[in-house]
């Protein structure tokens, strides 16, 4: 039931009201169920003729209700009223008012009266000044004039919410396509250095990279990743790092949680810190440096957090390139959705990030693996929770 109401609503509103493909149909329906309205309204106030006759009285006075209403909802309502001309409107509508007098004492003068006459009708209505008559015209130019507002108005705050979505998504793609040369740039510098020793290592790294641009290239496009992949990706940033480091540094790598494959995230949302980390974190330091990765999912909630050693003296600040485009993506994909928190502690630095994911919206192959049996680290840091 609930379903066939939902249904009933959707065509209601998307389609008989906004859809071109029913207008005829619609101003049908409308001006039928206005007669309908109007002859029962007269035979409760107590009109001598029965509901049949009013009936075929409003059906006479229709077309001089759609010539009085139409040039006001049609043309008054959208070139003035809706474009701020609201004294002109003003004015008009009082100008078209007093027309009104003149127009309904001359359309039962010329027209409706002859045509009750010729037809028999008893109690024909008089020529002159009539209220009740002129409250009935008015009435029925002004219902049209409300229903066109609010339609027109409608009209541009979906124009309106479209523009800002498409706003919003170029936007993300412009802060996107700013993280990608960023962090290529860090990634490339590191295969360089080993590239400048001809280290064997270096086939095996260039093999690492591609996967990062791969990912970068393909998986990115989507408004969605897997959890998997995201990880997956960050391991590997991490193992090319390490390489550089050697034993100079202490990776503790933690994830914790159930159906990881089936958890969804924007991309490139956790990697900027992991990077951050290397950058402004252990690259500074002299003696050994460490980075510490928690991550754990509980039902739709991921919560990470990095901790990475840092020169106590010097100060971190979180205004990087890298950094300032998380936050926004995080405002714009998770509103109210997500929480994001740095901590300078002297010695090392935490990020915190909790985000409540939004759920599936691409089915992907899962990975069998989120972490790289290649790639072993060490966990000889204490875990800083």
């Amino acid at each position: 039931m609930n379903h066939l109401l939902k249904s009933a609503n959707a065509f209601l509103y998307h389609d008989f009201i906004f859809s071109s493909r029913y207008r005829i149909f619609r101003h049908v329906v409308f001006w039928v169920a206005h007669t309908l309205m109007w002859a029962c309204v007269w035979e409760m106030l107590g009109s001598p003729g029965s509901y049949g006759r009013e009936l075929i009285n409003m059906a006479m006075w229709l077309p001089i209700f759609i010539l009085y209403g139409y040039p006001m909802a049609y043309w008054a309502v959208p070139r003035l009223l809706m474009k701020g001309r609201l004294i002109q409107f003003l004015l008009l509508i009082i100008a078209w008012g007093i027309a009104g007098i003149y127009i309904d004492q001359s359309y039962r003068k010329y027209i409706y009266v002859p045509l009750q006459v010729k037809m028999g009708f008893k109690d024909v209505l008089p020529t002159g000044p009539l209220a009740f008559c002129y409250l009935c015209l008015t009435s029925s130019a002004a219902v049209p004039m409300v229903i066109r507002f609010f339609k027109y108005w409608e009209l541009k705050q979906q124009d309106w919410l479209q523009a800002q979505q498409e706003k919003i998504i170029a936007e993300l793609q412009l802060l996107k396509t700013q993280v990608h040369p960023h962090f290529l740039f860090n990634t490339l510098n590191n295969i360089y250095s080993f590239s400048l020793e001809n280290s064997p290592k270096t086939p095996e790294l260039i093999l690492k990279l591609a996967s990062l641009l791969s990912y970068m290239l393909y998986d990115c496009k989507s408004t969605e990743v897997r959890l998997a992949k995201e990880l997956e990706i960050m391991r590997n940033y991490i193992a090319l790092e390490t390489e550089r480091y050697g034993n100079k540094i202490d990776i503790s790598w933690n994830v914790a949680g159930d159906e990881i494959q089936d958890k969804f995230i924007a991309p490139l949302m956790m990697l900027p810190f992991i990077e951050n980390a290397f950058k402004h974190g252990t690259s500074e330091q002299i003696e050994k440096c460490w980075l510490s990765v928690d991550i754990s999912v509980k039902e739709n909630t991921l919560k990470v957090k990095i901790a990475n050693s840092k020169n106590e003296y010097a100060v971190r600040s979180n205004n990087g390139i890298g950094i300032a485009n998380v936050q926004k993506r995080l405002a714009f994909i998770y509103p109210d959705k997500h929480e994001l928190k740095f901590s300078d502690e002297g010695n090392f630095y935490v990020v915190s990030l909790m985000i409540h994911l939004t759920g599936v919206t691409s089915i992907i192959k899962p990975f069998t693996s989120i972490i790289p049996q290649s790639i072993q680290h060490e966990s000889t840091m204490p875990a800083y929770r």
